[in-house]
């Protein structure tokens, strides 16, 4: 699938708005990728997930760990086309990590997918929270990289279906917030 076609899905879902958005990150943007409206349609995320999945065919993977709440989705999916299990990770307390029974081996090999990503913090998070548990990181997949390639994973190597050069503001220099322009808060915020 090329990057055309993986757009092309988000455009015709409406997952890319325009407007000024609080981001997960704490970041204002004026541009919003929602992933939901993508994600709510099951073929549309089954062959996004092939695709991924497509990309770590031959890395040996045994486990795919997504975070809470599209990683879920998106583990899922990616896990089944790589024929491995799929667990999550959530927050307790504040902090990611793992609940419902969902462990990992020493030398796990695992893979972490994960649908937006701006900063990378919860997919870092996820990083950490496999390797306490002994398993090795060897990737991470995801749908959306806006960061504009300036989001690093240190050792863990990475690949996105689409890239965005989408520019964030912190929230004391936003000049969507000088202009006035009204704030939409999107999925979670303040993380």
């Amino acid at each position: 699938m090329t990057e055309a076609e993986v757009k092309e899905i988000f455009v015709a879902a409406g997952a890319i708005m325009e407007g000024h958005f609080l981001l997960t990150s704490g970041l204002h943007s004026p541009m919003y990728v929602e992933k939901f409206n993508v994600l709510q349609h099951p073929e549309s995320t089954e062959k996004l997930c092939k695709a991924l999945a497509e990309q770590f065919r031959n890395d040996k993977i045994q486990t795919v760990v997504g975070p809470m709440t599209g990683g879920i989705l998106l583990a899922h999916e990616v896990g089944k086309a790589l024929g491995t299990r799929a667990i999550f990770t959530e927050r307790e307390n504040g902090r990611m990590t793992f609940k419902r029974g969902f462990s990992l081996q020493p030398g796990e090999r695992v893979l972490i997918v994960e649908d937006i990503v701006t900063t990378g913090g919860s997919v870092k998070e996820v990083i950490d929270v496999v390797r306490e548990n002994g398993g090795i990181p060897v990737a991470v997949g995801m749908l959306v990289d806006r960061s504009g390639g300036k989001v690093s994973f240190g050792d863990v190597p990475y690949h996105a279906l689409l890239h965005l050069d989408v520019v964030t503001y912190d929230p004391k220099s936003c000049p969507l917030c000088e202009k006035g322009t009204p704030m939409t808060k999107r999925g979670r915020t303040g993380k």
